[in-house]
């Protein structure tokens, strides 16, 4: 009983989703249960359930302080870049940020909501806010594309890296390749890179390159 006076609401639950993202980090999702979270920072399963509605509620909020971090580092990636570094410098730092938390990306990837407990906005406003810099860095290319091309485009890269990404993490890529995910990234980006501008050189949106002499 001691214990639960020193510490505030917000303190308890910040202790809960530190301790819940260290188990993650250890041992992944599998291993992952309001008795465990429980035991790591001394209290009752109840507990849980005092500061969350349920499991879900707490990865939820993991997942989506994952999705904060990633952002802030894509963001910081393209910060004074040159606009043609710009895209491969979000597809490497995409690449590098999950591979430093294989597990926790894992989590975001094979986390799935009860069908009658709908994925919360704020949760999809994390997604969206997370392809706007994808967004941003190819509008040299797309200026004269309509809103709706300028976003598929960019969610198709993202869609591209997010996968490769994805197996990485899984460490499935070895079964259908030798090559990196960091390689399979770049030639996905810079190819479709090149016809996006190439396109757009056809189109009369963007001069073309002057010839080195």
């Amino acid at each position: 009983m001691g214990r639960r006076s020193i510490h505030t609401q917000e303190e308890l639950r910040e202790l809960i989703i530190a301790a819940t993202t260290s188990i993650i980090d250890e041992v992944g999702i599998d291993g992952l249960s309001a008795r465990e979270i429980a035991k790591h920072i001394g209290y009752s399963p109840g507990t849980l359930y005092n500061m969350f509605e349920n499991l879900d509620d707490l990865l939820l909020i993991i997942e989506a302080r994952l999705l904060d971090d990633l952002r802030q580092q894509l963001l910081e990636a393209i910060t004074n870049a040159p606009a043609h570094e710009q895209l491969p410098l979000l597809a490497a730092t995409y690449f590098e940020f999950t591979q430093n938390h294989p597990k926790r990306w894992s989590l975001l990837i094979e986390h799935r909501i009860p069908g009658d407990h709908p994925v919360p906005d704020w949760y999809e406003d994390k997604i969206s806010s997370l392809l706007q810099p994808f967004e941003e860095v190819l509008d040299p290319i797309l200026a004269d594309a309509s809103p709706e091309a300028r976003r598929r485009h960019a969610r198709t890269i993202w869609a591209g890296i997010h996968g490769l990404t994805s197996l990485s993490t899984a460490n499935k890529l070895a079964t259908i390749t030798n090559h990196s995910g960091q390689v399979l990234i770049d030639d996905l980006v810079m190819t479709y890179l090149a016809g996006l501008q190439s396109s757009a050189r056809h189109s009369g949106r963007i001069a073309p390159e002057k010839e080195k002499r």
